[in-house]
């Protein structure tokens, strides 16, 4: 893959950081295009993304930082260099999430109408800001030989080299616009608020821990030497997700 899309004197444009600006960018496009029918305003959806921007950006290489430490003991300015790759996704979403809903809270909205409409963008923003992972190498599989496996060459990839890897990258990619579809049919289901990012919770939670067996590269600590952090956290917020869903059905909180 490459890593480097393009370098113009001292200007380098990285593909990762393309990928992942492209993703906000498209997110942002659907929930403006859905805020229409919904009583928000497009500028209370440019401050609510930029909010979770900045949120999930910090979370997420925090996140990264935290569970990747010896990668950063040999130059701590490492830690700011966003553009390599090394992003956390759930770092990140926990930390946009909690910021988000203070923010939605102190600006008089109806949280769950906003998640509800939130929740398709950031799945298919989702799904084009991991295409960056496949290009920077980063996230990559465990060595295989199924028809479809990958190898990287170019030696700015954050993957190993020549070796066939599972194209994990590209299972997040595919999870990630099956996700944005099956929550678009529920949006038009919807029986109550929240039901929509919720059941968007409950879906990638699954999703994420089964990708997660493929994966190769350092996954931090497991947790009963069985699951993976992001396994862990996957499956915790799927259970919580479903936790959710009744209890919403139940208060009846139709939308």
């Amino acid at each position: 893959m490459h890593p480097v899309l393009f370098k113009f004197g001292s200007i380098t444009l990285y593909t990762y950081g393309l990928f992942v600006g492209l993703g906000f960018m498209v997110a942002v496009w659907l929930a403006n295009k859905r805020a229409a029918t919904r009583g928000v305003t497009s500028e209370q959806v440019s401050d609510l993304f930029f909010v979770v921007l900045v949120a999930s950006i910090i979370g997420a290489r925090v996140f990264y930082v935290v569970l990747n430490l010896s990668e950063f003991t040999s130059d701590l300015l490492n830690i700011f260099k966003i553009w390599n790759g090394g992003l956390v996704f759930y770092g990140g979403f926990i930390t946009a999430l909690v910021t988000a809903m203070v923010w939605v809270k102190k600006q008089g909205l109806d949280l769950w109408n906003m998640a509800d409409l939130l929740a398709p963008p950031i799945a298919l923003g989702h799904a084009v800001g991991r295409l960056g992972c496949l290009f920077a190498g980063c996230c990559y599989g465990r060595e295989c030989h199924l028809p479809w496996a990958m190898a990287f060459h170019n030696p700015d990839s954050l993957a190993p080299l020549g070796i066939l890897l599972h194209p994990t990258q590209l299972y997040s990619v595919f999870s990630n616009l099956l996700i944005f579809v099956i929550v678009l049919w529920i949006d038009r289901k919807k029986r109550f608020k929240g039901q929509v990012f919720w059941a968007y919770i409950f879906i990638y939670g699954l999703f994420r821990s089964f990708i997660e067996m493929f994966r190769g590269d350092f996954r931090g600590d497991f947790f009963l030497e069985i699951l993976s952090v992001s396994q862990t956290i996957g499956i915790t917020m799927s259970v919580f997700a479903a936790f959710m869903l009744v209890r919403l059905s139940r208060q009846g909180n139709h939308g």
